[in-house]
């Protein structure tokens, strides 16, 4: 569709040129202006002529009926173009829509819908990076699921994408943590029960510093200071800390692998925030050397007041780093490392201000690259209202999650097709793609009050739902390979408003994939998939395909069939929902 909005923006172009030779307008512009209406009897495509009154210093509805009149006839996608109360609403040509959209899926395949305006550019992508010594819940699915589709997305354009978890590894946790175990833990505890014992340790400590009145616990704030006396000694090299940190991250990691495998991520650097602790001291001292490091209370700070900020901390009143410190030693690193274009982070927004505030120190500290850096901000989660919280053990395990959708899942299939093949790992794709849609079918932005009905329903706009559509598509291209129906040769045009509705949604997939990277918004392909399931699935309810009576109408519709499993399987691959053939 890119390609015809282009071609058609050329010719309104054209018109106005000859009401204003000397306008100052591009194609381009009148692209980006161009709506897709409502309601299907208002034509194909929309402009509205309103954007160019003033310009023209003409009355809407004269330049709609003005361009209408030159357009129709002149342009081989428009098969007619009229003036509409100042809109100047166009129908598509059927011939010319169906003679471009359904080849050039077939010639392009998994590649049908790729941007290449990334081809030579290099993308970091720092996504996911959970806290060492804490499972996944499902406040970490957004970063995760968000940060991964990023990637694809990027990939698909033709970016060399970098996928980095920067595991929280490193801070104050650290000593507290060192302090609990070394308190109420042992070895054998550990092993059996993984981080879920190093979770009931953090909890146990900070219930222990914080005080719970609910379980008779007084605060005991020196227990505060030995876990910071803990992670000091942690930074300055000590073995025993060094031996104990490197144990629980291995245990960590082991969980998390499982979680990814389920989600089928893989990341090429798991760098956490200890691999900058030697880099740091470099870029602490540029600050000084540069005069923007002040001293504050005791603490080390650059001031950003003249830019609507509070002070960016670099250093605590005892010498210790901070995230700002580690952040801008780790995005130094990258950029010498990858020599990025662009490097994306994906965190909650809650952390909007602390990325504002040291990509300002990158600026200040002299460094051209730092309008590269992007953060990707999304919204909380919460359970029934409730604010996660690790310590308060207010979560939802991702794994316990997606054990449940698995499980009901297999219900259904046992319940509805009980010879299916590889059931389980059809289950598995069923049921962790149910998350994953549901979560990427918000706004990024918007904040989600985790509903696990809602997450786990099969009816209405789902993942399970789009799965089948896939699963449908495969089912008929693969009786029609059986039967030795096949789509070669010319297509006749489609003719049904059903067969033009699908094919009018699969033309615009390629806009769909520029206008999530361009707003780095995963859900524009959710809502994309969901607009191609719906034609299609009104596209195979009214209109019969392999049974169709005339050979060209059924080549023609098997053609759309194979079109939307290609468009279908593209769209999934970059959103982390796995293609079944069979459910």
């Amino acid at each position: 569709m890119l390609k015809i909005k282009a071609t058609i923006a050329q010719k309104i172009l054209e018109c106005i040129k000859t009401i204003s030779p000397d306008v100052d307008m591009s194609a381009a512009d009148i692209a980006g202006w161009l709506e897709y209406p409502p309601d299907v009897s208002m034509g194909d495509l929309a402009f509205p002529c309103f954007r160019l009154s003033k310009t023209l210093r003409r009355a809407p509805v004269q330049i709609a009926s003005a361009i209408a009149e030159k357009l129709n006839g002149g342009c081989e996608y428009i098969d007619h173009a009229e003036n509409v109360n100042g809109y100047l609403n166009m129908t598509l040509s059927t011939k010319d829509l169906t003679a471009r959209v359904l080849p050039e899926i077939f010639e392009k395949g998994d590649k049908y819908g790729a941007p290449t305006f990334g081809e030579g550019k290099t993308v970091v992508l720092d996504y996911s990076s959970p806290n060492v010594a804490k499972p996944f819940h499902i406040g970490h699915l957004g970063t995760t699921v968000i940060g991964h589709s990023l990637k694809k997305l990027h990939e698909f354009a033709g970016y060399k994408c970098v996928g980095i978890n920067y595991l929280g590894d490193w801070g104050t946790q650290f000593g507290k943590l060192i302090v609990a175990y070394r308190r109420w833990g042992n070895r054998e505890m550990i092993e059996q029960g993984g981080v879920d014992k190093l979770v009931e340790l953090y909890v146990k400590v900070n219930n222990a510093i914080s005080g719970n009145e609910e379980q008779g616990i007084a605060p005991d704030p020196q227990l505060a200071d030995e876990a910071r006396a803990e992670f000091h000694k942690l930074e300055l090299g000590d073995e025993e800390n060094i031996a104990l940190w490197k144990w629980f991250v291995e245990i960590s990691l082991a969980e998390y692998e499982q979680t990814y495998r389920q989600l089928g991520i893989t990341f090429d650097s798991y760098k956490g925030e200890s691999f900058y602790t030697d880099k740091m001291p470099a870029q602490v001292q540029k600050l000084r050397d540069m005069g923007l490091m002040q001293i504050s209370d005791g603490a080390s700070i650059v001031d950003l007041e003249q830019y609507g900020m509070p002070p960016c901390l670099i250093l605590k009143r005892d010498g210790s780093t901070l995230y700002p410190t580690r952040d801008i030693a780790a995005a130094v690193y990258r950029k010498n490392e990858y020599n990025f274009d662009k490097a994306i982070y994906v965190t909650a927004a809650q952390q909007s201000l602390h990325f504002a505030q040291w990509f300002k120190v990158v600026e200040l500290m002299g460094y051209d690259w730092y309008d590269q850096l992007v953060h990707v901000p999304y919204g909380m989660v919460s359970i029934g209202g409730a604010k996660l919280a690790t310590r308060t053990g207010n979560v939802v395990l991702l794994r316990d999650l997606f054990a449940a959708a698995i499980e009901k899942v297999r219900q259904i299939m046992d319940e509805k097709n009980p010879n299916l093949e590889n059931k389980d790992e059809a289950a598995e794709a069923v049921g962790v793609g149910a998350i994953v849609f549901y979560y990427l079918t918000n706004n990024r932005i918007k904040d989600i009050n985790f509903n696990m009905e809602d997450a786990l329903s099969y009816d209405g706009n789902t993942g399970p739902y789009v799965q089948y559509t896939y699963a449908r598509t495969c089912s008929i291209v693969r009786r029609a390979a059986e039967a030795g129906v096949t789509v070669e040769g010319d297509l006749n045009a489609v003719t049904e408003p059903q067969e033009k509705e699908l094919l009018k949604a699969l033309s615009r997939f390629g806009e769909c994939v520029e206008g999530a990277i361009r707003d780095y918004e995963p859900s524009e392909i959710t809502r994309y998939i969901l607009d191609v399931a719906a034609a299609f699935n009104r596209f195979y309810h009214d209109c019969p395909i392999l049974s169709a009576e005339d050979e060209s109408v059924r080549r023609l519709r098997l053609a759309l069939t194979a079109a939307t499993k290609t468009v279908l399987g593209n769209a999934f691959e970059l959103i982390c929902l796995r293609k079944i053939e069979q459910i």
